[in-house]
């Protein structure tokens, strides 16, 4: 069976860069969507203007919905065209689309159902990565860790990405962040449906593009979704969907530690304001619950990084490399 493969482009300043992008997709590509979202600089007619390949379908929006908002509407036109794979780019030039194939083939092979990129498997490459960066990604990297449940990954604003048409049907387009959360956002409604989700290797390529997002602004934003979305997987995959033991140890941990912590500090700080030493029992009774406690809560989180999908729940097993040769 040939697969039939998408493109998707938002374009949101990125007039200068995008007839280069478009230009450098190779022929096994179906369908490449351009969805200008509401872009100042009319990147929309430039498209059409200039660009004469007939694969490309440009959607506009009349309004701002963000790079989220623009990858939905790209999402929703492919599922609605018959296409099989969506891959997910952007206009800038600051991904390599020789890499395409790459994000393709574990879908195709059946070993995925969605593939992002990851710009740090090289250590010597992302030295060109500039350093406020570098550090703002470790740290959205460990909050995503956290809130998505998918341990193995990392670089979770990389939107380079790709994802089948069956898993892209299943996503609550209505709920997913439609800002600089997106990627992070998908990340955690893939994990509610179970999908295999794999890091496909790429280097830090940096050229004359401004980039819109600003880690240093948007890490406090970031962290309380973060836990928002933590809480809520935390629910749905362990008292909701269902149930393990891993479901008691999270509520039993966090009650003893929280218990050994509180009543320790209590009568520390009345043993130090009556200028007298704590007793051993009491030192021993909070001390007991709250080593018992970190045990349980490392024994949830052990569980939960074991816990990580691994069966795709796509149907198709027919190998890239094979499809776009023919």
């Amino acid at each position: 069976m040939q697969l039939k493969i998408a493109v998707i482009i938002p374009s949101y300043k990125v007039r200068e860069h995008i007839l280069a992008v478009i230009e450098s997709i190779g022929p096994e590509i179906k369908r490449i969507y351009v969805v200008e979202d509401c872009c100042p600089d009319q990147s929309a007619n430039h498209v059409e203007t200039h660009c004469k390949d007939t694969r490309v379908v440009v959607i506009r929006h009349a309004e701002n919905q963000g790079v989220g908002g623009a990858v939905m509407t790209g999402y929703r036109a492919a599922i609605a065209d018959g296409m099989d794979i969506f891959v997910k780019i952007d206009g800038d030039g600051q991904m390599d689309t020789d890499l395409i194939l790459d994000f393709i083939d574990p879908i195709a092979k059946g070993e995925a159902d969605y593939t992002k990129g990851n710009r740090f498997f090289d250590l010597e490459k992302i030295r060109s990565m500039p350093t406020m960066r570098l550090f703002g990604n470790a740290a959205l990297s460990l909050m995503c860790k956290l809130s998505s449940g998918y341990w193995n990954l990392f670089d979770p604003t990389n939107g380079f990405t790709a994802i089948h048409a069956n898993v892209a049907r299943r996503l609550p387009f209505e709920k997913i962040s439609h800002r600089y959360f997106f990627e992070t956002d998908m990340l955690f409604r893939l994990n509610t449906l179970r999908a295999v989700v794999v890091d496909v290797p790429m280097d830090a390529r940096y050229g004359d593009e401004v980039s819109n997002l600003k880690i240093s602004k948007i890490v406090g934003e970031f962290l309380v979704k973060h836990i928002r979305n933590f809480f809520k997987r935390i629910f749905y995959n362990y008292f909701l969907r269902d149930m393990s033991l891993a479901s008691i140890e999270l509520p039993l941990g966090l009650l003893l530690f929280s218990f050994g912590l509180f009543f320790g500090g209590f009568h520390w700080m009345e043993s130090s304001q009556a200028g007298v030493s704590t007793p051993a029992g009491t030192v021993m009774l909070a001390a007991m619950p709250a080593l018992m406690g970190l045990q349980l809560i490392l024994a949830f989180v052990s569980y939960d990084i074991a816990a990580l999908p691994r069966r795709p729940i796509h149907p198709h097993r027919t190998p890239a490399r094979r499809v776009v040769d023919n």
